[in-house]
Order: C-alpha cells, then structure tokens, then sequence
C-alpha cells in the first residue's frame, strides 16, 4: 500500500511543550510532513527534545527553524508571540503559511498579522485540547482525536492555504471548523478562560482558609476538589497571558457568572430547593451532552491517563 503524499514538506515548530510536542508525533503517526523542524527559546528544553527524538532537527534558533518551511506553528504563550513573529518574519519564504495555536485570537491578529512579509499566509487556530501538563515530554500522538480545533482565516487568505491547514489538522485526528476570531474569544470565554480562573480562585480560597492546613486539603480532597486542582494546574505564564488577552470577554462572563452564583446564594439562603433541583437538572444535562458529544468521558480521571497509556 502506498504511504499518503505528506501535507507539507517542512514544518516548523515554534515552542516545543504540550501542543507541539503532540503535534509532532500526530504528524510522525499520520506522515503528514516530510521534515519537522524544531525551536525553543530554553536550551534546557531542547536538550529534552533532542534526547527524546522530538522533531527531525532541534535547532538553535527560531530563524534557522523556519528556513524553508512551508508551515511555521506559533506554539508559545500568547504575550510572546509578536515578539517571536518579529524574530522570524525577515526569513519567510513567499507562500509560506503561518498559524498559531493560541487560546485568544484577536489579539493575536492584531499583533501578529502586521509583523508577517507580503505574500505569507496568516491563518490563526487553536485545537480545542490539552491537559494539566507541560513541556516536551508531555506530549502524545492522539490528543487531537476527535477534539475540535478552530481555524480563523485573515482576510484576504488564501481558501487553498486554509484547506491545506485543515487537512493537516484532520490527518492529525481533529474535527475542523472555521470561526470568527471576536465569535472565537466570546466562546473560549465561556468553555475554557473563566472556568480555568474560577478553578484557580476555588483552590486559592482553600489555601487561604486558615482553620483548613494544607495537609487536610490535600488528605481529605473529594471529587470536585480534586477537578478543581487538576485545572489549576496548568501552566502559569499560559494563563496569565490568555486573561490579559481575552479580558473583554472573560469580564463579561465573569459578570454573568456572578449573577447566576448570586441567585444560588440566594436559594440556599431562602430554603428554596425547587430551584436548586432545577438548576442543578439543567446543568447535569449539558453535562451529559459533553460526554455524549464524545468530548469528554465519565470516567472519574477523564479517560486521559487512559489515552496517554495508548501512545
């Protein structure tokens, strides 16, 4: 049987943590590329992934990564991208595609899009998966499975670049789907950037409880503590980036979050059990549609050590 023609000749990855590293060995599984290069700004890091076989060529910086590359991934935090735009952006070839995989998009295009050549394509993404971990070695070839990544063409790109860009993603195991990038935000608002902050402030709020130490926080952790904690874990400098980003958005959410926990409040206070049930009855049912949807499981760790066990 003949291999697939791969999607890109050359690769270039641009951070090499979770998403990236992921990336690779998805590319490596499905054939995707012909060559995959490799950059970090740690030298620590790329020690770990050279050691590790993560890309073809690990290299020394991220002008001498994108030489000749036909797709160049931002895989950095959100707040270094225009900086490692500026970086490489003499050293573009014409036609080559640039995207990204951040969490917030409009001010990604905002800052990103003026610093590319004339004749490189811009077309922001971001698949729509990840877990607690960081780094190189966090990374597996089926994270992307069945997850969604969202792509949000600039105007004026160009439909073959995009269908080339979904092609590599769909080889890559994703669902595609295109996306305005305020659309985008507002979303990302609600699924992801104000439920990871509301895990940090639940575990913050634990820690600062004085009659609570921090042995029986951890001793006596139930299922839902222990959700929140895996949330919280992620990485730091990630998070900060995504809320200074995506403050319009996330204030907004943050807002119709306070009401709706006011109106718990208030139910508790007054004894009134029918609305909680009813709540609670409506909330467990978009739950359900999550798992349902295949984007998720019900299995107490979330079915990934299970997933990570089968790369």
């Amino acid at each position: 049987m003949t291999a697939p023609a791969p999607v890109y000749n050359r690769i270039a990855l641009i951070g090499l943590g979770l998403i990236a590293s992921s990336m690779y060995w998805a590319i490596r599984r499905g054939g995707l590329a012909g060559e995959v290069t490799g950059y970090a700004r740690s030298e620590e890091t790329r020690d770990t992934a050279r050691r590790i076989g993560l890309t073809d060529r690990v290299c020394e910086s991220a002008a001498e990564a994108v030489e000749g590359a036909d797709l160049v991934v931002l895989a950095v935090p959100v707040g270094a991208m225009a900086s490692v735009t500026a970086e490489i952006a003499p050293h573009l070839a014409k036609g080559t595609t640039v995207t990204d995989v951040g969490s917030v998009k409009r001010d990604v295009i905002n800052n990103v899009g003026p610093l590319l050549p004339e004749g490189v394509q811009f077309i922001p993404g971001h698949p729509l998966a990840g877990t607690e971990h960081s780094g190189p070695e966090s990374g597996f070839a089926t994270l992307f499975d069945n997850r969604w990544c969202l792509l949000v063409p600039v105007e004026g790109t160009d439909p073959a670049a995009t269908a080339q860009l979904r092609a590599l993603w769909e080889g890559m195991g994703a669902n595609v789907e295109e996306m305005d990038a305020d659309h985008h935000d507002l979303v990302l608002a609600v699924t992801s950037h104000t439920p990871h902050l509301i895990a940090y402030t639940m575990v913050g709020v634990a820690d600062d409880l004085g009659r609570v130490t921090d042995g029986e926080v951890i001793k006596y952790s139930a299922a839902g503590f222990r959700d929140f904690t895996r949330i919280a874990a992620s990485d730091p400098t990630m998070w900060r980036d995504v809320f200074l980003t995506n403050k319009d958005a996330t204030l907004e959410i943050l807002g119709r979050f306070t009401e709706e926990l006011f109106a718990l409040q208030r139910a508790i206070r007054t004894g009134d059990g029918d609305h909680l049930f009813d709540y609670f009855t409506r909330t467990r049912a978009i739950r359900r549609g999550i798992i349902d949807a295949g984007q998720d499981t019900d299995a107490p760790d979330f079915g990934r050590s299970a997933r990570k066990e089968t790369t």
